[in-house]
């Protein structure tokens, strides 16, 4: 699928932390919009995509000089006490078109020189190896939370084909480990997986956060029925996975690998 790019001059990049991202004092997006189009995102159903009129997915808001913004409202936020930050709520900062524009590593330029207290980027994206030399510059002030659903890559493809592979993650978890970059993995949302999942993950995380369609999508799962993402189940004969409940059968497997106190559910797992 082709991407549309527009570029933009936004007059603020920092947002008020609120809802959901209620534990950081501000949320950060490079991004508006996301070529990973993602079936069940649940940016589907916000404004930002309703009041557009091109598909969710098929085009990109590229935010210009975003790393001089930056260096600016963020010294204005530490003026005012601790700031926290969140990247990103509602794009990629790591879709395919960063590998091109870099508007994520010009933001981590700025935070590299100047951290915010903690930072939490969160992608599904290889790309972010890249980076692997800012990040550091960050030590614990940063953690890295890479998405994985599944471990299925038949069950990726489903649900989110223009998503990376599932192996090109795993690899980049390895890599940031060896690296030192602290790091977690977001199985967000719960998807059909194999009782080997968490045995996959362990040689790479020790923290992992497990949030659903229910507990993740701000709005008890009315969003994301909305979406229509019952029927995809419905496809692969997979209802069950599709229940409320389902994620207590991820938890507790990922429990007896990892214990008790380095599994988190939903907003707890996301939190600085």
């Amino acid at each position: 699928m082709k991407t549309a790019l527009f570029y933009k001059h936004p007059k603020t990049l920092l947002n008020k932390g609120s809802g959901f991202l209620s534990d950081y004092t501000h949320s950060l997006n490079p991004y508006t919009g996301c070529s990973f189009a993602c079936s069940y995102c649940y940016v589907r159903q916000m404004p930002v995509s309703l009041f557009r009129d091109q598909p969710w997915g098929t085009w990109v808001d590229i935010k210009q000089e975003a790393g001089n913004l930056l260096r600016k409202e963020l010294l204005r936020a530490k003026s005012k006490g601790k700031v926290t930050i969140f990247m990103s709520s509602a794009t990629d900062p790591y879709q395919p078109v960063e590998q091109k524009e870099q508007v994520t590593r010009s933001l981590l330029e700025v935070m590299a020189d100047d951290p915010p207290d903690f930072l939490l980027v969160q992608t599904r994206s290889p790309l972010v190896r890249r980076d692997i030399d800012l990040l550091l510059l960050m030590q614990d002030r940063v953690r890295v939370s890479m998405t994985v659903e599944t471990d299925l890559d038949d069950i990726r493809k489903h649900f989110s084909p223009q998503a990376p592979p599932i192996q090109a993650r795993l690899r980049t978890l390895q890599l940031l480990a060896e690296a030192g970059v602290p790091t977690q993995v977001a199985i967000a949302p719960v998807l059909p997986s194999s009782e080997a999942f968490a045995h996959r993950l362990r040689p790479f995380v020790n923290r992992v956060c497990i949030d659903d369609f229910y507990m993740g999508d701000g709005s008890g799962g009315k969003r994301t029925r909305k979406l229509g993402i019952a029927s995809l189940y419905v496809q692969l004969g997979q209802e069950k996975w599709y229940d409320p409940d389902a994620f207590q059968l991820v938890y507790e497997r990922f429990v007896r690998v990892f214990g008790k106190e380095d599994v988190y559910l939903s907003q707890k797992g996301f939190a600085p």
